[in-house]
């Protein structure tokens, strides 16, 4: 009973970032800086605490990690909406990598609609790191002036994570939640059945 509850918070705490991405867009359009800051601050700190609430009490479920995929990708559009309209300048000055993550992302994307008919969920170790890192620059962006350093280390590990979830989407016939990279996918394919 505990775990069917814990569950449905954590999926709970995932649909609020589904539906505050909207508002965050509706914020950034209307340059209402001082209100979006604090509430992408309050979506990326949700996304910490479900992730530690699966980790504790060890519950995951499909539409589970099909949930905290979307509000992961919304909460960072409206992140990336937000820098092109508070922080243009910025953005300009960096379009070249940021356009290198795009279509990454969308090549990504692609291959797992085509093979597996839905967005991948995997939650790798890159993923989480990147995570970590985009939250903590887009909040700092928001809070003072970019940090340049924890921009570069951000997309470092969000290139590394969308290159291992396209090898990943090409290693894995049939789609999987909640795997934890391509070491752990090989690991398992390589012992004895």
């Amino acid at each position: 009973m505990l775990k069917s509850n814990i569950n449905k918070l954590i999926n709970a705490i995932s649909i609020y970032r589904i539906i505050a991405s909207p508002v965050l867009a509706y914020l950034a359009f209307t340059r209402n800086l001082d209100v979006f800051k604090w509430l992408l601050l309050l979506s990326f700190f949700t996304d910490l605490i479900d992730g530690f609430l699966a980790r504790r009490y060890k519950v995951s479920s499909v539409l589970g990690a099909k949930l905290d995929s979307i509000g992961d990708d919304l909460t960072i559009v409206a992140a990336i909406l937000g820098a092109f309209l508070f922080r243009f300048e910025f953005i300009s000055q960096e379009i070249k990598i940021l356009i290198s993550l795009f279509v990454l992302f969308i090549i990504q994307n692609t291959l797992a609609f085509f093979r597996y008919r839905k967005m991948t969920s995997f939650h790798t170790y890159l993923a989480k790191i990147a995570a970590i890192l985009q939250g903590l620059f887009f909040i700092l962006m928001f809070f003072t002036d970019p940090l340049y350093i924890l921009f570069y280390s951000a997309a470092i590990f969000t290139g590394l994570n969308l290159i291992e979830e396209i090898i990943m989407i090409l290693l894995l016939p049939v789609w999987e939640a909640n795997v934890k990279g391509i070491y752990w996918i090989l690991k398992r394919k390589n012992e004895p059945s």
